[in-house]
């Protein structure tokens, strides 16, 4: 790995990058900052770093969309069972941590990127709400524990619910939050956070701030139909090299 000061600058350029992204859309943060951290490191040190980041972030962004506790009551089932989930991904985590999670990670990716593509229906979703709700929060939970990636189960889910993007953004953040807590409680049980660690993740916490604030200002300035297209090409590029970093 590259020095303190090195690692540091990659950290905050990379935290910069997908905290704006997310700011800007809502979502993506852990989808574009893990697997790009994820190509200097291993998964679990990845996803240690950018922790506690995720969690101020999903605090950000569900308070900008406003209704708090509205949105905690009609949601708290689904992240209670996404957090469930996360707690069985992390332990796997913990345990075997494993170059193949980078290769789940780029699936997670894949799936995210086909399920745009395709606009993909699952009629039985509407037809079974609570079997839905807790089978896709399971699944969510222990590949978000894996990978730190939620999305590209949250959405089919979401999407699938007729969901509206208030309602998507409140969803999916409200999962990665519990998922993110009940990760950090067990990383910290293990005693994996070090004080080197614990130090630059709230150093870069500034850089997230400030990356937020100014992803929250464009939101409606660019357009997102463009955003979200150079976004996926992104995604899937980060996937393409995940894909080959695990296999050579």
């Amino acid at each position: 790995m590259e020095s303190s000061s090195d690692f540091f600058l990659i950290l905050s350029i990379i935290l910069f990058i997908s905290s704006l992204v997310h700011g800007s859309i809502g979502f993506g943060f852990p989808m574009l900052a893990t697997p790009l951290l994820a190509m200097v490191t291993d998964m679990k040190t990845a996803i240690l770093y950018i922790a506690i980041p995720t969690l101020l972030i999903n605090l950000i962004s569900i308070f900008s969309e406003g209704e708090f506790l509205k949105a905690l009551k009609r949601f708290f089932p689904l992240a209670i069972i996404g957090m469930i989930g996360s707690a069985i991904g992390t332990q796997i985590l913990i345990y075997s941590n494993s170059e193949i999670f980078k290769l789940l990670l780029a699936i997670s990716i894949f799936l995210y990127l086909f399920i745009q593509k395709f606009k993909i229906e699952m009629l039985w979703i509407q037809k079974r709400k609570t079997f839905s709700m807790i089978v896709f929060g399971l699944v969510a939970g222990i590949i978000g524990g894996l990978t730190n990636v939620m999305a590209s189960i949250l959405i089919i889910y979401s999407l699938e619910s007729k969901h509206t993007k208030k309602e998507i953004i409140q969803s999916t953040n409200l999962c990665f939050l519990f998922g993110k807590i009940i990760q950090i409680i067990l990383f910290s049980i293990h005693g994996s956070f070090n004080q080197e660690l614990l130090f630059t993740s709230f150093s870069s916490l500034v850089v997230v701030i400030i990356a937020m604030f100014l992803g929250l200002k464009i939101k409606n300035i660019i357009p997102q139909k463009i955003y979200r297209k150079v976004i996926k090409v992104v995604l899937f590029i980060i996937a393409c090299f995940l894909v080959i970093q695990t296999i050579f």
